[in-house]
């Protein structure tokens, strides 16, 4: 009998490799309808017209998509720039580099902006608030908690956050230096299932399309490898923007290794969401796995325990079904730490059975072992969570 032939499945070659990984089914519309929580980063170029003002009716277009996905039950966090342009034209500072004149714009423009935005939702109903973050509010633990905590209480409010980062006090060493970035880490602090970076081009394509007419544009890319990033160039945006599509793809990579699937997409048009939902060109860049599952591998391999909490036999039971790690379960806490730390779960006999971030530091911790929820009060002064490591801040390790 002759044998007959066996097709690879498996694309051969470095272009085989690049077509699948730029191959996918999925579209914008889907995408956005099954996300829970989205992320919408909003760049200068498209709020500022030409005069250096805002574009108060591109500003109400977005708002109504946004309100209409809210009305759906999403919960919407903007990242918007916009700051310094509004403030270098409220203070007549032209397009000075200097970093003290841009502190100053940032400073006089970011209440331009938010009145903007809240002149935009108000025929909505919808509660903006302003949250300015730095540097350190996203790197630093103990403030990544303060802020994640600030954002879980406005989102359970029905409130739109709108998020900015903080360059009247940020410096050249200690920036983001463009919101896409930022947007990428607020996406990971909150867990969003999905990021959406409007800009001025509707996506990535093979190379610049307003110098390369036979330019491809990109619907979706798998994986962020050299020859993906390759097609990005070193280009920044023209205009009154910070970033390019350099800087678009590596916020990719942070929200795709944290669970969260991406969207460059462009906003020039007014409602630019609803566009995306009809069908408009973009580029979806995938996720690696789920936000909750991104974070509980950070938590179970990332982090390395800052102390141990030994726990007695009903509260290993507990956290292997499920619960969170109340006070009363711990006989013994051992290290130095602070809030927000991650700590080794321990039973009796010295088995390691889970990891999590500590709500409190060790004095407190120490304070409240062995003791009921409704006693912390009491112990330490005031009211903090009832549970020492809630079981979303927790990864199961053991065998």
């Amino acid at each position: 009998m002759k044998a007959e032939a066996v097709k690879n499945p498996r694309p051969a070659g470095r272009k085989g490799r690049l077509r699948a990984t730029m191959k996918g089914s999925e579209n914008p519309a889907q995408r956005i309808g099954g996300a829970r929580r989205i992320v919408v980063k909003i760049g200068s170029s498209l709020i500022i017209d030409p005069a250096g003002g805002p574009r108060e009716d591109w500003l109400a277009s977005l708002a109504e998509d946004l309100a209409a996905l809210h009305q759906a039950g999403k919960q919407i966090i903007l990242v918007s720039s916009g700051a310094v342009a509004l403030g270098r034209l409220k203070l007549g500072l032209g397009r000075s580099a200097r970093l003290d004149h841009k502190q100053a714009a940032a400073a006089a423009g970011q209440a331009v902006l938010m009145q903007a935005w809240d002149r935009a939702f108000a025929p909505h109903g919808l509660p903006t608030a302003q949250l300015l973050l730095t540097f350190e509010d996203t790197e630093r633990r103990r403030r990544w908690l303060n802020a994640r905590a600030t954002l879980s209480v406005l989102l359970a409010r029905r409130a739109l956050p709108v998020i900015n980062e903080n360059d009247s006090v940020a410096t050249d060493e200690l920036r983001y230096g463009d919101n896409d970035r930022l947007s990428a880490r607020v996406s990971q602090m909150v867990r969003a299932d999905l990021l959406v970076l409007l800009s001025d081009v509707d996506g990535l394509h093979s190379s610049d399309p307003a110098r390369d007419p036979g330019a491809k544009h990109i619907p979706f890319v798998a994986d962020l490898t050299a020859e993906i990033l390759a097609f990005a160039g070193d280009a920044a945006a023209l205009g009154f923007g910070s970033g390019g599509m350099r800087t678009k793809l590596a916020a990719a990579r942070i929200a795709s290794n944290a669970g969260c699937a991406t969207i460059i997409g462009s906003g020039r048009e007014h409602h630019p969401i609803r566009a995306l939902l009809d069908g408009a060109k973009a580029t979806i860049v995938a996720a690696h796995g789920t936000p909750a599952r991104a974070y509980k591998q950070w938590i179970a391999g990332a982090l390395a325990p800052a102390g141990t909490l030994t726990v007695d036999a009903g509260a290993a039971a507990a956290l292997a079904a499920g619960k969170s790690l109340l006070p009363a379960g711990v006989v013994a806490v051992a290290g130095a730490f602070e809030r927000g730390s991650c700590l080794s779960i321990r039973t009796q006999d010295g088995a390691e059975i889970a990891r999590g971030i500590s709500a409190y530091n060790s004095a407190e911790a120490e304070a409240i072992a062995g003791g009921a929820s409704r006693d912390i009060e009491a112990r330490l002064g005031y009211r903090g969570p009832d549970e020492l490591i809630h079981r979303d801040d927790m990864a199961m390790v053991g065998a």
